[in-house]
């Protein structure tokens, strides 16, 4: 029977998401780079939004980097679980996703975005909105991390999926302060995770694409 095929780019933090939960559940899977040959081709007729990540198993194609993760789940469910089945920590872990999605990344983003604009058809006044979300998201996660290792209860989960990708890109966006320890420890425990570990060192040689320039470091 085939491998899911993942269509991804290792650069992409939201394909980074999927990457650390395939790579935490040992789950067999095809990487479709979409630097490959074709490969973007093949994403835009199974979606033509052409957003990625993409998995198509069979029949079934999923978008949206949380909807494959549950799927993934879904399909592994003998391989280390992302989501519990209690349902109040799945909910807690659910809603810690979508923090890290819409006030982390989605402001990080923005700033990234902005700078790939023509000079006068830049933002000025959304970057500023977009840094302030930032700081209000590290100053709310600096409260939540406290005397926690990961983002909802003792084990990794869905929630911290996306908060490794998108802490290592939201600090080379608008810098973690040092004043919130406990986010700055909570994104050197992320990146020490050999899957995370794994998911940057295959974005490496892609550094250059960072258009505020890369910092010397992770």
């Amino acid at each position: 029977m085939p491998l899911p095929r993942l269509y991804a780019h290792p650069f992409s933090s939201y394909c980074q998401k999927v990457l650390l939960a395939l790579y935490e559940q040992e789950a067999p899977f095809e990487y479709r780079h979409l630097e490959s040959p074709g490969a973007m081709d093949e994403l835009t007729r199974l979606w033509p939004m052409k957003r990625f990540p993409l998995l198509h198993d069979g029949e079934r194609t999923v978008i949206e980097a949380t909807c494959i993760i549950e799927y993934l789940q879904q399909r592994h469910p003998d391989r280390p679980q992302l989501i519990p089945d209690d349902p109040d920590m799945a909910l807690e872990i659910r809603q810690l996703d979508r923090f890290f999605d819409n006030y982390v990344s989605t402001p990080q983003q923005k700033i990234v975005f902005d700078q790939l604009r023509p000079a006068d058809r830049r933002d000025g006044h959304g970057v500023e909105e977009a840094r302030a979300m930032l700081d209000t998201s590290y100053r709310w996660l600096e409260q939540h991390m406290a005397g926690r290792t990961w983002a909802a209860g003792d084990a990794f989960s869905l929630a911290d999926c996306g908060a490794a990708p998108f802490l290592f890109y939201a600090d080379w966006t608008h810098p973690i302060p040092a004043a919130c320890t406990n986010v700055r420890a909570y994104r050197a425990r992320l990146l020490a995770l050999p899957s995370m570990i794994r998911a940057v060192d295959e974005a490496r040689p892609y550094r250059q694409y960072f258009p505020l320039g890369a910092p010397d470091r992770d």
